[in-house]
């Protein structure tokens, strides 16, 4: 008697414990604790998830693209017909477009190297010693106006960067600028937008 009571009074707690097994179907008269939604937010979500793909493949693939995408607004900004601010980051701001608009404003001495290099290659190679003599004596002349073209060119534009932006960072702009004269000005990227002597 007394032991078939005490069975009953351990059995009654586990009865009023809930049910919590999630493969259990929920009711369909229980309370949901939210507000159903309409058919066109369901049906949007249900679109949204089946759109979304979860695959690895997938995954990179839509990567690709986006760096494609990405690329070709680079290449487009580069080409002087996109908006600056998909430049590679070393061409970017202000002060680096005002050190090229600089170097792209003026004749450089740097450009023309490669020219002046094919020119007296051919010059020194042709078996006559006045010609020879001449090649080398433009080896010194081109040397010495590069060298002297770059001293003033840094000068200068140490002395506009410092009127133009004071008290900003412009440190490497002035390496970028000379590296951007030894180019020839149609080879150039970004693509020059002044014309020589127009002021930047």
């Amino acid at each position: 008697m007394f032991r078939s009571r005490s069975k009953e009074e351990q059995a009654a707690p586990t009865d009023k414990v809930p049910l919590t097994d999630s493969k259990q179907p929920r009711d369909p008269q229980a309370p949901k604790g939210r507000p159903t939604p309409k058919r066109s937010e369901s049906q949007t979500q249900r679109r949204s998830v089946a759109n979304t793909s979860t695959t690895r493949k997938d995954a990179s693939k839509r990567q690709r693209d986006e760096r494609r995408v990405q690329m070709d607004r680079q290449r487009q900004a580069l080409a002087g017909r996109g908006n600056e601010r998909d430049l590679p980051l070393r061409d970017r701001g202000p002060i680096r477009k005002f050190a090229r608009d600089y170097i792209d404003s003026r004749f450089n001495v740097a450009e023309f190297f490669l020219p002046m290099a094919v020119v007296i290659l051919v010059l020194s190679v042709v078996q006559v010693p006045a010609l020879q003599n001449i090649a080398l004596l433009l080896w010194l002349v081109i040397i010495i106006l590069i060298v002297v073209d770059t001293i003033l060119n840094v000068f200068r534009l140490r002395k506009r960067l410092a009127e133009r932006f004071p008290g900003q960072d412009t440190k490497g702009t002035v390496w970028y600028s000379l590296m951007r004269s030894l180019q020839m000005r149609r080879l150039r990227l970004p693509k020059p937008q002044v014309k020589r002597g127009e002021r930047p």
